[in-house]
């Protein structure tokens, strides 16, 4: 690890949790690369990057998370950048919650995270002030009734961006928002139904990992105000879509 400073991706193993950790890897960081079910992938990505370790653990246990970033920050010395990406999107509507995908749901995208984040700033060392970026959701101005539980706890999880900024214990940490649109095949999506719906926004163009990643890399450096969220979704989230994108591509 040396002198990088260091930075954690939850749900780092694969899609855009992988592309933000390639990101920063390229950057320079010593990326740590947390994964839920998925060690092999993990440590397939953490070959690729110059300075990598793995660290697993369960979302969706109150307890582990804050203890695995507990763990980590008695060790790093300069741990900077915390990324909540990490994420579970499982199909309930407006007209039906399921009570145990939105309890999962709740814990996983929006309580554990905020935990993590508070366990992060409560612990870690940093050379310079301290980035908790929560990617959420373009949903957050652009709802639709599919997927309720799952929209439910991005909002619950924006929420906790401005409380955690006012009550942020340095004047240089940052908390952020990343709210991505669609970028890669969900549910039970084709790949084929992923081209048309991934152009459903006001620029026709598909939004990629990397864009994410790039935006990722740009808000750790803390340029901007804390309490912010940078919107990475060629527009989408300035439509008004009646459903999910998934479906919208199948009519």
């Amino acid at each position: 690890m040396s002198d990088r400073p260091a930075m954690l991706v939850t749900g780092g193993a694969k899609r855009i949790g992988a592309a933000i950790a390639r990101s920063f890897g390229a950057a320079g960081w010593h990326v740590v690369i947390h994964y839920g079910h998925s060690r092999d992938q993990a440590e397939a990505l953490a070959q690729e990057l110059p300075s990598s370790e793995i660290v697993g653990c369960e979302l969706n246990d109150w307890d582990a998370g804050p203890a695995m970033v507990e763990e980590l920050a008695a060790r790093l010395p300069d741990w900077r950048v915390l990324v909540n990406c990490a994420g579970m999107f499982d199909l309930d509507t407006a007209a039906m919650l399921d009570p145990p995908t939105f309890e999962k749901a709740m814990r996983v995208n929006a309580g554990t995270p905020a935990r993590l984040a508070q366990a992060f700033l409560a612990h870690a060392r940093a050379r310079t002030g301290r980035r908790v970026i929560h990617v959420t959701d373009q949903k957050l101005l652009n709802p639709n009734p599919d997927f309720f539980s799952y929209t439910m706890s991005k909002h619950a999880l924006a929420a906790t961006i401005p409380m955690l900024s006012i009550a942020r214990m340095a004047e240089d940490d940052r908390i952020y928002g990343l709210a991505p649109g669609a970028i890669l095949a969900s549910h039970d999506q084709t790949e084929e139904e992923a081209e048309i719906s991934h152009r459903l926004n006001l620029l026709h163009r598909k939004t990629t990992p990397e864009d994410v990643a790039s935006a990722a890399l740009f808000l750790s450096q803390g340029w901007l105000e804390s309490g912010e969220t940078l919107y990475v979704d060629s527009g989408q989230h300035l439509l008004a879509q009646p459903r999910d994108v998934l479906f919208l591509a199948r009519q």
